[in-house]
């Protein structure tokens, strides 16, 4: 084997073996049967299927490999900065420094030109611009939210979640996927609002 090649390789299964730490990286969202809370690295496998399956239903015409590939790279960063829960207003202050730090690293670990394509669609999620953005932001926020609902809000109510942070959450949402949010509202959010699991008014 050519030095080239061999120094490539090298490169590429660090970063192989370093995005394993996903796996360690813990989430505050309940798997579906309630016993243990997701991982990354299992949070980004089940995106990325939901993608397969539920583009049908984006607002506009997406690239569906290209945003599964944003959703199964964009939380590598946490692997270095930490999960940051959703409604956590003090750890969202040092949020994007922590993380762009990370990316510096993570991707930096590859390749020039393959590190670069990860970091340009990590930039791109980020971003929330083109419509693969947009609609990996929709199954990112929609994702937890199934989760919540399947284990009758368990995450939500111990973390006391408003309605109004979820809804500020997916103020985007129907903007990228109508038929989505409407789902979302009617089966997830609604049943658990009826059943006191998400507190409606902040004030109470």
């Amino acid at each position: 084997m050519d030095e080239n090649t061999k120094k490539r390789l090298d490169q590429q299964f660090a970063f192989i073996r370093e995005i394993d730490r996903e796996k360690f990286i813990g989430r505050q969202t309940y798997l579906s049967d309630g016993r243990r809370k997701e991982n990354d690295a299992e949070h980004a496998w089940h995106m990325a299927i939901m993608t397969m399956l539920l583009s049908e239903y984006a607002n506009e015409p997406i690239d569906v490999l290209h945003t599964i590939g944003m959703l199964l790279i964009h939380d590598l960063v946490e692997i270095d900065a930490g999960d940051t829960y959703a409604y956590d207003e003090e750890g969202k202050k040092t949020q994007a420094d922590r993380e762009k730090k990370a990316a510096d690293r993570i991707y930096g670990l590859l390749p020039e030109e393959q590190g670069k394509m990860l970091y340009d669609l990590w930039l791109e999620f980020e971003a929330q611009k083109t419509p693969e953005a947009k609609f990996a932001r929709v199954m990112d926020n929609l994702q937890p939210m199934m989760l919540n609902a399947a284990t009758d809000g368990k995450a939500w109510v111990e973390h006391g979640v408003h309605l109004a942070q979820i809804m500020k959450r997916n103020e985007h949402t129907a903007e990228y996927s109508e038929t989505l949010m409407e789902y979302a509202r009617e089966m997830f959010i609604q049943p658990n609002l009826d059943n006191g699991h998400i507190i409606e008014d902040e004030k109470k």
